[in-house]
């Protein structure tokens, strides 16, 4: 994880590292190494001591927690607190989305006519772009499916990636 400490009116000594370090530790293993980087801004004004912690996790998302106290340890202490609140809510929303049953209203059943057997399954929807062939290529180098559906020459063409990494363009007669 990536810490980014700034100090205002304040100097980042050894032990305040150290203390900073086993705060963001101990939030590192609770969102099980899914923390990217950690923005802590400490300010020290009059006897106040003030500490702002923001902490950016996988899936864009930012946990922001802030702490006052007349010691540095209370106040990273409180922002820290703060912090773990926040994701242990983000870390259960994350293990009910592993959970959760798929539901059963995406499927379409199949005609009595057909076997039993088929099933058809309704995928998400894709935007039909114009574009070339060869934007259409680049594209698909970055997609994450492994096929692209893309408007050209006023026909709705397809190129996907054959399991011997070429690629197979679509088009209708």
């Amino acid at each position: 994880m990536r810490l980014d400490i700034t100090g205002r009116h304040v100097e980042i000594t050894a032990p305040l590292r150290q203390l900073i370090d086993s705060r963001l530790a101990r939030l590192e293993r609770l969102l099980n190494d899914n923390a990217v980087s950690a923005q802590v801004i400490l300010t020290k004004e009059k006897y106040r001591h003030r500490a702002e912690i923001i902490l950016h996790a996988r899936g864009d998302h930012t946990l922001r927690g802030a702490g006052e106290g007349g010691a540095w340890p209370i106040s990273i202490r409180q922002a820290g607190e703060k912090i773990e609140q926040q994701a242990k809510k983000l870390k259960g929303k994350w293990a009910n989305r592993k959970r959760r049953k798929k539901p059963a209203g995406g499927e379409v059943a199949a005609a009595p006519a057909e076997t039993p057997s088929r099933r058809i399954v309704r995928a998400t929807r894709y935007p039909v772009k114009p574009m070339s062939i060869d934007d259409a290529a680049a594209r698909l180098e970055r997609a994450p499916e492994g096929f692209i559906v893309f408007r050209h020459l006023d026909t709705i063409s397809i190129l996907y990636r054959r399991k011997d990494g070429k690629l197979v363009l679509v088009e209708p007669e």
